[in-house]
């Protein structure tokens, strides 16, 4: 008999079409401009936002290849699988510096087809096909800190 592997608890509850659409929109950010997953994002059903660190602002051509980015990989229906691994066994293209210092040896790692793959206790849909349309709805730039804040929304399908 396989033991249930022993996780920390995760403390909220999220809307999994946003919250899977928010793994999209980072691993679309390392790809196109190298820099890490979002630090700052807040993830709610009628609206989210994320902070990116960039030298820069991206151009609204850029913008728009990240909006249509997420929508193809939506557009994919991809699988959305959680595996459970040991820490030692940890992809390397899995971050972990977002893990909280006591966070379990075990950890749950969330796949998306073979677009995307991030440790995650939270909730998510089965197919991306279950995820509406990605949509920016507006974005602004923090020289100072280098701080790229988008805002996004999911449309009604």
């Amino acid at each position: 008999m396989e033991q249930e592997p022993i996780l920390n608890e995760h403390n909220k509850q999220e809307y999994p079409p946003m919250h899977t659409a928010e793994h999209i929109l980072n691993q679309t950010m390392v790809r196109m401009f190298g820099c890490p997953r979002s630090r700052n994002a807040h993830i709610e059903r009628k609206k989210s936002k994320c902070d990116y660190q960039l030298p820069e602002v991206p151009t609204e051509e850029q913008i728009q290849a990240i909006e249509d980015k997420v929508n193809e990989v939506i557009n994919s229906h991809l699988n959305v699988t959680v595996e459970y691994v040991n820490r030692d066994n940890i992809p390397p293209e899995v971050d972990l510096s977002k893990l909280p210092t006591d966070a379990s040896e075990t950890l749950r790692l969330v796949r998306i087809g073979d677009y995307d793959v991030c440790a995650c206790a939270g909730t998510h849909v089965n197919n991306t096909s279950e995820i509406a349309p990605f949509k920016i709805i507006s974005h602004d730039y923090n020289p100072e800190s280098h701080t790229w804040r988008m805002r996004f929304k999911l449309m009604e399908k």
